[in-house]
């Protein structure tokens, strides 16, 4: 099971950005798929992005064309470029890494970070 530590949240004021980094250790980075969750208070948590071994990315619609997630698997780290930041993103992200998840669902990806807050001030 990979190890995963996320890094990089802060408070930003809105229309801002930040990004966030997940190093990842204990297994081969390259055979993973990397996704980006978050969870506001009081809400579940929810799919932001995902990246898989070939480098095919998937957004959920409220993050399209804001955010961009990548890898670099000599460093053995995922990151989640964020722009145009809105209050509404507001959140615990949490880094997961999985070799096959079936869908983006938080229940597909077996191993977790511990989280990273991102606060996105009016």
């Amino acid at each position: 099971q990979v190890q995963l530590v996320e890094s990089g949240g802060g408070l930003v004021q809105a229309g801002g950005s930040l990004r966030l980094s997940c190093a990842a250790s204990g297994g081969t980075f390259s055979n993973w798929a990397m996704g980006w969750f978050r969870q506001a208070p009081g809400k579940e948590r929810e799919f932001v992005a995902l990246i898989n071994w070939s480098d095919d990315t998937n957004y959920a619609d409220s993050v399209r064309g804001r955010f961009i997630i990548s890898r670099d698997n000599a460093k053995n780290t995922v990151y989640l470029q964020m722009n145009s930041l809105k209050p509404g993103d507001t959140a615990v992200y949490y880094c997961a890494a999985d070799l096959a998840p079936r869908r983006s669902r938080p229940s597909d990806f077996g191993s977790w970070g511990q989280g990273t807050q991102v606060t996105v001030s009016s």
